[in-house]
């Protein structure tokens, strides 16, 4: 069953005077408890769709739905904690002013309920950093110790979906690998629902289920992540496929 379903988005931006169809009729699914990864070069709709998902941005046309029922121009709360996104630029993602624990913190209470605490111990057990980082400033901490607080920020208020938009893409290849065992270990144990945006098919073979293709803001191939990789049927993904990946059948 769909958690998630999008329907015809559209999104169009006013650059330089010139409109610029971001989205064009992009419609999806993601079901419960799978891992849907998005591919495509840069510019191709890729995070712009994830923005309409969080509620950053509202599609010009279209419809978002949670559960069947229409997401609302403006979110609730616990749209909020239902969705919850992860950026790519980590450090960048807290207040440089803040200890990491206050910028979590905030994040509870604003969609949680004032005077909230998280439960630290077994938070930062989850994506396995010692208590004591939290106490520290981004600039502290390295790129991938703040992916994973970011990742704890998102699973503080308990989402049923977690958007992931290049977040491994700004890390060491060691950082990588820790940073996708632990999205999949916590798929698993959370039964959570996940889109994961990335430009490397190799990473997207590793942890996905399903893909879909996007090229110039249109939905060009999607299904079954093994199908997609070893039968593309499109020119695009063709191209990407072989650009990045030497596929064995």
């Amino acid at each position: 069953m769909a958690i998630l379903e999008g329907k015809n988005i559209c999104r169009r931006y006013r650059r330089r005077g010139v409109s610029v169809d971001a989205l064009t009729d992009v419609s999806f699914a993601l079901e419960e408890g799978e891992i849907l990864g998005i591919v495509g070069e840069s510019g191709s709709g890729k995070s712009t769709l994830l923005r309409q998902i969080s509620g950053l941005e509202t599609p010009d046309s279209g419809e978002l739905l949670l559960d069947g029922q229409p997401l609302p121009v403006r979110r609730t709360r616990e749209n909020y904690r239902t969705i919850q996104m992860i950026f790519q630029d980590a450090v960048g993602s807290f207040h440089p002013r803040r200890k990491i624990a206050d910028s979590i913190r905030e994040t509870v209470r604003n969609l949680c309920g004032p005077g909230l605490e998280p439960d630290w111990q077994t938070l930062c057990s989850l994506v396995q950093l010692p208590l004591e980082l939290s106490e520290r400033y981004p600039r502290d901490l390295s790129g991938g110790q703040c992916q994973r607080f970011a990742i704890a920020r998102a699973m503080a208020v308990q989402p049923r979906i977690l958007l992931c938009d290049e977040i491994t893409s700004a890390l060491d290849v060691s950082s990588q690998a820790q940073i996708l065992r632990l999205l999949s270990r916590l798929h698993r144990e959370k039964n959570m629902s996940v889109i994961f945006v990335s430009h490397d098919l190799a990473v997207v073979r590793s942890i996905c289920d399903r893909v879909m293709v996007m090229y110039n803001g249109r939905l060009v191939e999607e299904g079954p992540v093994a199908d997609v990789i070893r039968s593309p049927r499109e020119a695009y993904t063709k191209k990407l496929i072989s650009s990045v990946l030497e596929v064995r059948n």
